[in-house]
C-alpha cells in the first residue's frame, strides 16, 4: 500500500483549509527587497519583480549625497494610491474613492549606485542541520544543482537548477527545509523526470498553471517534511498558504485531491520509493537513505 504518512498529511491539510489564508510566504528574514531609506520590504508582486537588495528613488539618492552608476537603468515598483472623485451631480456626502495604479523607479544601492550605505543589520541565525531532511536532500538522485541566495528561491526548469536562501537566513530550520522540499518538488515535474503537465509551461505569476504547480509542490513539501519528522512546525503554514492559491481554482474545487496525487508521486521520486504493485506486486522497494531510517 501507498505510505500512510501521505494520507495523513493530505487529510490534515484538507481539514485545516478553511482556517484562514495566509498571503505569499517567506519564512526567511534575512535577504528580499527593501526599501533603503525605511528599510520596510517590497510586497506582493514587487517582492517578486525585485532581485535581493536595498532599493532607493533617483530623489532619495541625490539627496542622501549619492549618485546612480552611468549607465544604470531604473527598476519599476507598482503601488496603489487612493484618488477621491466627487461628482458635483452626486447626492451622495462622501466622495467616491478609486484605485489608481502608479509605478516608481528604483535603483538598488549595492549594485547600481555610488556613495551610499547599507542601512540593513547583519543577521544570522544558527542552526544544527537535520540529519533526517539532509539525508532526503542527499538522498535525490539525478536531483538539479541548488544554488544559495539570500532573498531567492525558485525553481528554474529553463536551467534546470533550484535557488533558496540559506540556512542562517530563517528563524527556524525546519522553514528552511520547507523552502528546499517545495522547490525540490517542482523540480520532480522536469521533463527528464515525471515530466509533469505544467512545469515548463509556467506563465505569469497566479495564472491557471502556475497555481497548479504550487498546490503539488507545497503539498510534496508538507509531505516530505512530514516523513522526516518536522511536519507539527510546518504543517499549519502550509494549510493556509495552500488555501490562498486553491481559491484560484474556484471551477475545479476537487483539484487539490489531484495535487495531493500527484504531489505524492512527487515525494516518491524525491524519496527514491518504487512499487512493485505498479507490475504486480506489493512491497514498497526504498533506496538506501529510506533503509537509514528515513520513513
Amino acid at each position: 500500500m501507498k505510505n500512510d504518512v501521505y494520507e495523513l498529511v493530505t487529510k490534515r491539510i484538507l481539514d485545516m483549509l478553511a482556517a484562514g489564508v495566509a498571503p505569499w510566504r517567506q519564512p526567511w528574514v534575512v535577504g528580499g527587497a527593501v526599501n533603503w531609506k525605511t528599510q520596510k520590504p517590497y510586497r506582493g508582486i514587487n517582492a517578486m519583480l525585485l532581485d535581493s537588495g536595498e532599493y532607493a528613488t533617483f530623489k532619495q539618492i541625490k539627496e542622501s549625497g549619492g549618485r546612480v552608476k552611468r549607465g544604470e537603468k531604473a527598476q519599476t515598483v507598482v503601488f496603489w494610491k487612493w484618488l477621491e472623485l466627487k461628482d458635483k451631480d452626486s447626492t451622495e456626502d462622501e466622495p467616491k474613492k478609486i484605485a489608481y495604479l502608479r509605478k516608481s523607479a528604483v535603483f538598488n544601492i549595492q549594485t547600481q549606485c555610488e556613495g551610499l550605505q547599507s542601512k540593513r543589520k547583519a543577521l544570522a541565525f544558527q542552526h544544527d542541520p537535520i540529519a533526517a531532511a539532509e539525508a532526503i536532500i542527499n538522498g535525490y538522485v539525478g536531483g538539479p544543482p541548488t544554488s544559495f541566495a539570500s532573498g531567492r528561491a525558485f525553481y528554474r526548469p529553463s536551467t534546470d537548477s533550484i535557488s533558496v536562501p540559506p540556512l542562517q537566513d530563517y528563524p527556524k530550520a525546519e522553514d528552511y527545509y520547507n523552502v528546499r522540499f517545495h522547490e525540490m518538488t517542482h523540480s520532480t515535474g522536469h521533463r527528464k523526470r515525471l515530466n509533469r503537465p505544467g512545469i515548463e509551461q509556467f506563465g505569469e505569476f497566479g495564472d491557471h498553471n502556475y497555481t497548479k504547480e504550487e498546490l503539488i509542490a507545497e503539498m510534496g513539501a508538507a509531505m516530505l517534511c512530514a516523513t522526516c519528522g518536522i511536519d507539527n512546525s510546518t504543517i499549519e503554514d502550509s494549510a493556509s498558504y495552500i488555501d490562498s492559491w486553491n481559491r484560484k481554482l474556484k471551477q475545479e474545487p476537487m483539484w487539490i485531491i489531484e495535487a495531493a496525487r500527484l504531489a505524492q508521486k512527487a515525494a516518491d521520486h524525491i524519496l527514491g520509493v518504487t512499487f512493485e504493485e505498479e507490475s504486480g506486486g506489493a512491497a514498497p522497494a526504498h533506496r538506501e537513505a529510506i533503509a537509514h531510517g528515513i520513513r
